[in-house]
């Protein structure tokens, strides 16, 4: 099978807000609210995201990485209406209640892939002010702790998807993930850890979050500016 027709293997859901996808020379519409890749296939080149044509608008970009049904997404939407915003989510159903959580707010668009993959491929350079990684997978078990996102390698990504100080905001429930992400990020030559600026009152809350207060859980927070690395 060729990459063109593995690539609509790979495709499930409606078509929206367009971006091309180009493989063997030939340029392919992808539906960017709804657009999960299922096989990363190795021919297929796809363009980096159209952040004006996405959105219909020239505005600053905030990134909510595995926003899960779109709750704090759509909410902080609502809050700065001035900015857009871009919810990355990998699981199907959860997409589909993004989906049907923005008809009617204008600034939010979903897309529906792995977090790494949009960060490293698919973001422009320099486009994004501020990322939200919040309560990711902490992948407990020590074999699987490889599969954990935040790596050296993710936060690499993440700078070059960022403007000049673009920020990188964190929180888990999980103490010996947040001393590991502490640790990397203290190590990264693009980036400072700065006091936190957090206000409860200002960001939503996840239901996570809300979950874990309900429960009594500790949350740590970690905030990361970008900076220009020392030549």
């Amino acid at each position: 099978m060729d990459s063109y027709s593995l690539f609509h293997v790979a495709l499930d859901g409606m078509l929206f807000n367009m971006f091309p996808v180009h493989s063997g020379g030939c340029s392919i519409n992808v539906d960017t609210t709804f657009f999960n890749v299922l096989e990363l296939v190795p021919e297929l080149n796809v363009a980096r995201l159209d952040l004006v044509e996405l959105f219909g608008r020239h505005a600053p970009l905030q990134v909510d990485l595995g926003c899960g049904d779109g709750s704090f997404l759509c909410e902080l939407a609502g809050q700065f209406p001035e900015k857009n915003f871009l919810g990355i989510e990998r699981l199907t159903k959860r997409v589909e209640k993004v989906r049907r959580k923005m008809l009617k707010i204008e600034n939010v668009r979903v897309l529906g892939t792995d977090a790494l993959f949009a960060v490293r491929y698919l973001l422009p350079e320099n486009s994004v002010e501020t990322f939200y990684l919040f309560f990711p997978d902490p992948w407990p078990k020590r074999r699987h702790r490889q599969r954990r996102i935040f790596t050296c390698e993710f936060l690499d990504s993440i700078a070059a998807a960022l403007d000049q100080n673009g920020a990188l905001r964190i929180a888990t429930d999980q103490l010996d993930y947040f001393h590991q992400m502490e640790q990397l990020s203290r190590g990264h030559s693009q980036f400072e850890i700065v006091p936190s600026s957090w206000n409860d009152c200002v960001l939503p809350r996840t239901k996570f979050e809300s979950r874990f207060r309900q429960q009594g859980v500790p949350i740590y927070r970690l905030t990361l500016r970008k900076i220009s690395p020392v030549k």
